[in-house]
């Protein structure tokens, strides 16, 4: 599907259309749109601002495979009042409730926790919460993330990428548990700090849409996966069969060795984790497994 965008009057939003996150999320019942690449180009409606307002311009990306009018994908520009600290989602939330309340999203928590408002923001990757509209250049081009089926607006069907993370397992097995009721999981300090940046994973799909790989090969588990499996692998709390079986599906055709090492995945994450890092270090478990030397 296309992003760039030729001219268009402006339509008038559909009144049934819901704007809450919690109906944007709904929207998986619906078919999933095109799948969304990054630099094709579409429409554009603009909302003129005030003359004597600071504003920012944002170009919003827009479709709607349920209204006629708006199955042709195509940019709406939005001129939004600034205010120190205003963040992407900030902005698009000012759009949704003063100009265009059909304007769909996902939100949540606004602290960077739920993951839930990742978008693709003058190029990359970014979740919408975390992101400072005076970071950046406009107009400031915010579009659903590429790679992915668009099922609305800035919707993304994320079902591919959950069942990615649920390949892989991603909950604690351990093969003995302590024998009191109250009594915790114990952890050495050192491992905690092996596992700790592995464990700040949201969830947001950033590192998946930006993974060349992921693109290319719908079967690849993907870095968020990987990572999952490797905050439970290294964990010294685990069942040695549970480690062993987590190894065995990592190590497999669309596993680790399907990752070429380009950091795309490391540079988006929200979170800052190592994600290559991890996975190179899952390919030497991988390997040391197989060796024998008898």
């Amino acid at each position: 599907m296309s992003t760039h965008p030729p001219q268009q009057q402006t339509e008038e939003p559909a009144a049934e259309q819901s704007t809450e996150s919690a109906a944007a999320a709904s929207d998986h019942d619906h078919a999933a749109g095109p799948r969304r690449d990054v630099g094709e180009q579409t429409d554009d409606t603009e909302h003129e601002p005030d003359a004597n307002e600071d504003t920012r311009e944002i170009k919003v990306f827009r479709y709607d495979p349920e209204v006629e009018a708006k199955q042709e994908p195509r940019f709406d520009t939005f001129h939004v009042p600034f205010t120190k600290g205003m963040t992407v989602l900030d902005a698009v939330i000012y759009a949704r409730d003063h100009f265009d309340p059909s304007l769909t999203f996902r939100h949540s928590c606004r602290q960077a926790v739920c993951g839930s408002d990742a978008f693709f923001v003058n190029g990359q990757q970014r979740l919408g919460c975390k992101t400072q509209i005076s970071d950046l250049e406009e107009p400031i081009r915010i579009e659903p993330l590429p790679h992915q089926d668009v099922v609305k607006d800035l919707v993304v069907d994320m079902d591919h990428f959950y069942e990615e993370m649920e390949a892989v397992d991603p909950y604690f097995d351990p093969d003995e548990t302590p024998d009191g009721e109250l009594e915790e999981q114990r952890q050495s300090r050192a491992n905690r700090e092996k596992v700790k940046m592995s464990t700040r994973c949201i969830w947001c799909g950033a590192c998946f849409s930006s993974c060349n790989i992921a693109a290319g090969d719908n079967e690849y588990l993907g870095p968020a996966a990987l990572n999952k499996a490797y905050r439970f692998a290294m964990d010294e709390r685990e069942g040695d069969g549970k480690t062993q079986e987590r190894l065995e599906t990592i190590e497999q055709e669309h596993g680790v060795w399907r990752c070429q090492t380009q950091f795309s995945c490391t540079n988006v994450c929200p979170k800052d984790i190592p994600l290559t890092e991890h996975i190179q270090e899952l390919k030497r478990e991988a390997v040391k497994k197989n060796l024998k030397f008898w």
